[in-house]
């Protein structure tokens, strides 16, 4: 199982999720993974494994940990990866859940995706310490601080926490260091984030880097690449359009599976 954040959008689409069905998410239609009773990233499909964000930003830290503890009893292999961001670790049920998936062994693997800011607060007018991990580590967890920007340095530290879950070591911690690149959304106008922070952001470019990297590995080649980006941006627009076309739910709909004794919640 994954918890993606409102940010994980990758997370999404490498489990399955459709462009379309994002598309149809954000225009609050009949067809979407919430049927058109929620909006933006509150979104989840628990067919593919993913469960639904809210704005609290530590809400799903505890449930993870749930999860996690089911897959425990059952004496399942599976194991739960959690994404937040640093603002997170200011709330108190994210002290919770880490403390008691550190208790109980559980395998769940925390990612937070550091981009040194909560909304408009600095790193440094969070916490007296120099990172989140300092906070997860007093929790009796092993911790890792990553480059967020490598995609390689964060999968080869993701695939050692799920090799300890799976091996019923626990929980892990990754700090993936990164850099947000707008405001908080697009009502902000991030002024208060100095420009020498973007500039070190471009530098620092993900997807160009890791292009860069398989291209210098002989894995694909310029063209592939230039094909690859040409065939997300048809996806994307197909999407799109399938997502505006979406029809809206009717009123009554919007009942359906809120309370436990609907008839949705008894199919």
């Amino acid at each position: 199982m994954i918890f993606p954040s409102h940010r994980d959008l990758g997370a999404f689409l490498v489990r399955g999720m459709k462009t379309e069905s994002v598309f149809l998410q954000y225009f609050g239609r009949r067809d979407g993974p919430m049927r058109g009773r929620d909006g933006n990233m509150h979104m989840g499909d628990w067919k593919l494994g993913i469960g639904a964000f809210v704005s609290h930003m530590a809400d799903t830290i505890p449930v993870a940990a749930g999860v996690a503890l089911a897959f425990k009893v059952r004496r399942q292999e599976n194991v739960v990866l959690c994404y937040f961001g640093d603002g997170a670790s200011s709330r108190g049920d994210w002290h919770e859940g880490l403390n008691i998936a550190a208790i109980m062994r559980l395998p769940v693997v925390y990612l937070c995706v550091n981009n040194q800011y909560a909304y408009s607060t600095p790193l440094d007018k969070q916490m007296a310490v120099a990172s989140v991990a300092e906070r997860a580590a007093g929790y009796g967890m092993p911790v890792e601080s990553v480059d967020g920007n490598d995609a390689m340095a964060v999968y080869s530290s993701t695939q050692r926490a799920i090799a300890r879950a799976r091996g019923g070591e626990g929980p892990s911690f990754i700090e993936c260091w990164t850099y947000r690149m707008t405001g908080h959304g697009s009502h902000d106008d991030a002024s208060y984030v100095p420009d020498a922070f973007f500039e070190e952001g471009k530098k620092k470019d993900p997807i160009r880097r890791f292009s860069e990297l398989l291209q210098d590995s002989d894995v694909i080649s310029g063209a592939e690449a230039a094909a690859m980006d040409e065939r997300i941006l048809v996806e994307v627009e197909e999407g799109l359009r399938k997502g505006e076309a979406g029809a809206l739910p009717e009123g009554p709909e919007g009942l359906l599976g809120v309370y436990a004794d609907s008839e949705e919640s008894k199919a």
